[in-house]
């Protein structure tokens, strides 16, 4: 059955476009790649980062992720499709810094797209990746702690992505496929939303940037084509939480339209629906 329908979940990633003038349609704006204007991560860093993997003559890397629970994976919906799709169609390979340099893909046994997504722009962009065993935590390998219902992530607040994502548009991460990262402010959800109305016949009346999503970045700094799913991370009073999920956005590192993510206390209830809360 995923064999039917690998062709059509490979359709639904496609590349957003760059130098658009209109509010970026759903077809332009589900996916987003690797970091633009950061660096190499260090080794010891990111020990949630999660690599998403779809076979297509190899197991490739398609989007990013976080590992919230040793047994449970969160990611974009985009990146696994509105329809149902066999879990044999997914691996996951854990914190790695270099893709492809010594894997060891995971099976996943439930693929978990929320069932109020529909295309990235019109919210609901996340998903939840069930492994068929729990993972043995380390030092190299822990989960990232989701926020508190209440946690806010005012303007300002800098926070971190990570990802194996397009150093620049239309310019691949280049081997040995290094993890990136890259420190981003979060952008109010007001400003953000007046910034992808702006050039567009968008009105004003009409949201873009919606409740359940936040803005980070600024101008050479922000997620790019292959960084879709990953966390956006923020240290709050000395610990990690993860504040969004790469959704979508115009362009990478556009000075005046930051990068869209899913807001995760948006959707705790249904995350913990699956996921256990910790005691």
């Amino acid at each position: 059955m995923w064999e039917e329908m690998l062709p059509l979940l490979l359709l639904a990633l496609p590349l957003l476009a760059s130098g658009v003038h209109a509010a970026p349609a759903p077809h332009q704006a589900l996916e987003r790649g690797a970091i633009v204007g950061g660096q190499e991560a260090s080794k010891s860093k990111w020990p949630w980062q999660v690599s998403l993997r779809l076979h297509a003559a190899f197991w490739k890397h398609i989007c990013g992720g976080s590992l919230i629970h040793p047994q449970w994976v969160l990611t974009a919906a985009h990146c696994v499709g509105r329809e149902r799709v066999s879990p044999d169609a997914f691996r996951v390979q854990l914190r790695e810094q270099h893709l492809y340099y010594g894997d060891r893909l995971l099976p996943v046994g439930r693929v978990l797209p929320h069932p109020g997504y529909y295309s990235a722009q019109e919210g609901a962009d996340i998903a939840l990746l069930g492994l068929r065993s729990p993972v043995n935590l380390s030092g190299r390998v822990q989960p990232l702690r989701l926020p508190p219902a209440a946690q806010a992530f005012p303007a300002g607040t800098p926070c971190w992505l990570t990802g194996w994502g397009d150093v620049g548009d239309d310019e691949p991460l280049p081997p040995p496929y290094p993890l990136r990262q890259v420190k981003v402010p979060v952008v109010d959800n007001g400003d953000c939303d007046a910034q992808y109305h702006s050039d567009t016949s968008t009105g004003d009346s009409v949201r873009i940037v919606r409740d359940d999503m936040m803005c980070a970045g600024r101008a050479g700094r922000d997620s790019c084509q292959g960084d879709s799913g990953g966390p956006l991370a923020c240290k709050v009073n000395g610990t990690w939480l993860q504040a969004g999920v790469v959704s979508w956005g115009e362009g990478c590192a556009q000075d005046k339209r930051p990068g869209v993510y899913t807001r995760v206390t948006h959707y705790l209830d249904w995350i913990h629906r699956y996921v256990p809360e910790e005691p």
